[in-house]
Order: structure tokens, then C-alpha cells, then sequence
């Protein structure tokens, strides 16, 4: 990310690393079809919601938390005595966790990481199924990243979709980041790519408009909650 001299993000910087920087949006992801979709900038920097915490209540360490963004998710964990990691993409996200407390690694979760093969957790939260724009891709990846009895906890869309396209960060203006691959997964979908990976579904719930899935290999995952 380039900077002026006194560190703060360019003018005309990407609106996400604009509010990676800032703690504050709007901030919107806009589709290929026209939908904006406004990203919860607030929630990345805040303590964990309710919704969070039915997450963090589930995790079990180590855990990999993937666009771990300014890392709430990890700093939470290791509140709670459990070793967590964050990765993401972009610098200012990692330095972020790092800075309020977490540890991150600014790197794609497709990179080599620590510890692969290891983690009893993996984390797929705020969308993050998304990432790459392929979404069976993405859980092969995590697969391979878990032990094998590890589970990967995903938060999906809360609407029956199955969508893989290009999108772009937005501000209120409509200034516009570059493009990237992009995917919107519901729950019915995700069923579908996980029995095609050979795992199950352990558990499922809502919490408000937030829905999440827990998934673990057919072959040694435990039954539901």
C-alpha cells in the first residue's frame, strides 16, 4: 500500500485499504450484477457480538482464522487461553491485529503457512468463503490445513446462493478498487461442495441475519452439538 510521508494511505488508494487504515467506512463490495453490499467496517474493530462469540465458543486451538482483517477474532481467542493465528492479504490488516494485540501472518491462505496439516480450527468468517472466487478450491485448501480431526467453521450467506464473480471495493463516492475474483455461498450450497469434499456438516445455526456451519471429514467427525 503506498503512503504519504506521515504513513496515512494516498489519495485515490483502494476504499478497503482506505478503511483498513481508518477503522471507519462505508465501505461497500460491489458485484459484477450491480449489488452493493456494505461491509461491516465497524464490527472488524469492535468487541466481539454475540454472533462472534457463538463462533468463538465452537473454536478449538489452535486455530487459523483466514482475512482475519484487524483480527477481533484471534485477539478474542487468545483472551480466552487459545492459540489463534490470523492471515490476510492485505499489510494494513495485519499490522492492525498485530498492533491491538492478535498475531498475523500478511499472507494468502493459497501460501505456504505455519504449522499445515496442524489446526484444529480454521476459521471462514464475515464472508470469507468468498476469498479466491472459488469456494470449493478455497475448502480443498483449508482441508489440507487442518488435522484430521480439525473442522473448518464457515459463515455463509444467509440466502440461498450460489454465485462466484468479479467484484470491486466501493466508497460512499464510488470510488473503486481494482477488481477481484469473488464468491457468495448460502448454506444449501455449501452442503453440496461439502459432501463433494468428503466432509460433513456437524452443526448449524443463525444468529440474526448471520448464519454459520461447522464441517469436519466424514470419517471422524463427532456428531452435532
Amino acid at each position: 500500500m503506498t503512503t504519504d510521508e506521515d504513513g496515512s494511505p494516498c489519495a485515490g488508494e483502494d476504499p478497503y485499504a482506505l478503511a483498513l487504515w481508518s477503522g471507519r467506512g462505508p465501505v461497500y463490495l460491489r458485484l459484477a450484477d450491480g449489488c452493493r453490499i456494505r461491509m461491516p467496517v465497524h464490527r472488524w474493530y469492535a468487541h466481539p457480538t454475540v454472533a462472534d462469540e457463538s463462533v468463538l465458543d465452537r473454536c478449538v486451538g489452535p486455530v487459523l482464522d483466514v482475512g482475519c482483517g484487524p483480527g477481533r477474532l484471534c485477539r478474542a481467542l487468545l483472551g480466552r487461553g487459545v492459540f489463534a493465528l490470523g492471515v490476510d492479504v492485505p499489510p494494513r490488516a495485519a499490522a492492525h491485529a498485530i498492533a491491538l494485540g492478535g498475531i498475523a501472518l500478511c499472507r494468502s491462505v493459497f501460501d505456504r503457512l505455519p504449522a499445515e496439516g496442524g489446526w484444529q480450527t480454521v476459521l471462514l468468517i464475515d464472508g470469507n468463503i468468498g476469498i479466491g472466487g472459488d469456494p470449493r478450491a478455497l475448502l480443498g485448501r483449508c482441508i489440507q490445513l487442518t488435522a484430521l480431526t480439525g473442522l473448518l467453521l464457515v459463515e455463509v450467506d444467509p440466502d440461498d446462493v450460489e454465485e462466484r464473480c468479479a467484484a470491486r471495493f466501493e466508497d460512499i463516492h464510488g470510488h473503486e478498487g481494482p477488481p477481484f475474483p469473488w464468491a457468495r455461498l448460502g448454506a444449501p450450497a455449501l452442503h453440496r461442495i461439502a459432501e463433494d469434499l468428503g466432509l460433513s456438516v456437524t452443526d448449524q445455526w443463525r444468529h440474526r441475519h448471520r448464519c454459520f456451519l461447522v464441517l469436519g471429514r466424514q470419517d471422524s467427525a463427532p456428531g452435532p452439538r
